[in-house]
């Protein structure tokens, strides 16, 4: 993707996940609003796009952040901000994967897993997609969450549409880091 729709990408993700108000509009309960609003709006806020650019942006990445709907648009996960994405709790796989770097380590050692700013901690099925988000800040760090104990020890797991997996947390109990070899860009 070009700079420009990396910038159009990233506010989308602002705008969708984080603060609908900068830009004026209102999500509905769920996080969905109108794509003709959006860009409206986004474009009396000084963003030259189009429903091209959010089309682009939306179909060229292999990360499935959006979803679109009967004229609608939302993130499909990563909010900071209260939305019901109406997905039902599952049955997680028994492990997950989860990407961070080494200076975390002592906190989530003593923590396990926070959502931060989220309302979800993201987990992975794979490695090199848990690798790929570690590698954001540095060196990456890969944790295998114990997700089906976890699950038999009734904690819930949700499964966002574009296969991210989703938990309110993870305590430290269910952590281990991952010590097999390093994985590079491309592997896997």
């Amino acid at each position: 993707m070009d700079d420009r729709l990396v910038r159009i990408s990233k506010t989308l993700a602002y705008v969708l996940r984080h603060n609908p108000g900068a830009v004026g509009i209102t999500l509905d309960d769920a996080g969905w609003v109108a794509i003709d609003d959006l860009i409206a709006n986004l474009q009396a806020s000084g963003h030259a796009l189009t429903r091209d650019d959010i089309d682009t942006v939306v179909h060229g990445s292999d990360k499935v952040r959006y979803e679109i709907s009967a004229g609608r648009i939302r993130a499909a996960q990563g909010h900071s901000i209260s939305v019901d994405l109406g997905l039902e709790p599952r049955t997680p796989p028994s492990q997950l994967f989860h990407g961070t770097v080494e200076r975390f380590l002592p906190s989530i050692h003593h923590s396990g897993l926070r959502p931060g700013a989220r309302t979800h901690v993201h987990l992975s099925i794979d490695r090199a997609a848990a690798a790929a988000v570690g590698r954001r800040r540095g060196a990456p760090v890969i944790l295998i969450v114990a997700a089906e104990r976890m699950s038999q020890d009734g904690h819930s797991f949700w499964c966002a549409q574009n296969g991210v997996w989703l938990v309110e947390s993870v305590p430290p109990d269910y952590l281990t880091i991952d010590e097999s070899p390093a994985i590079g860009p491309g592997d896997e």
